[in-house]
């Protein structure tokens, strides 16, 4: 009983330390990404897409890209550069959770 405790507190601790953080995320988010992409809708000028409610895997992808620069975007390459892997899963929690 014991022994299943540990393992099951073990996979717990192990579970949380890559959950994501959806504070964390509305907080880059407003601090980053929001001035070109909004929160819920850019700006009715704005050429750049709403961002809430995309699909997480596809924003996830799209960052590390963008990060990576295999993905070309002068302006996304020099932001996305910035962030970690967590502001990536943090940030991509909070805009996969919006509704447009």
């Amino acid at each position: 009983m014991k022994r299943w405790l540990l393992t099951g507190g073990l996979l717990l601790a192990a579970h949380v330390a890559h959950a994501t953080n959806l504070y964390a995320g509305q907080s880059r988010a407003a601090a980053v990404c929001s001035q070109c992409h909004g929160i819920r809708t850019p700006s009715a000028d704005a050429p750049f897409p709403t961002l809430a409610g995309r699909d997480a895997e596809y924003l996830q992808t799209a960052l590390k890209q963008y990060r990576d620069k295999t993905r070309k975007s002068d302006i996304m390459n020099a932001i996305a550069g910035s962030l970690t892997d967590e502001d990536i899963a943090n940030v991509v929690a909070y805009y996969a959770k919006l509704k447009p």
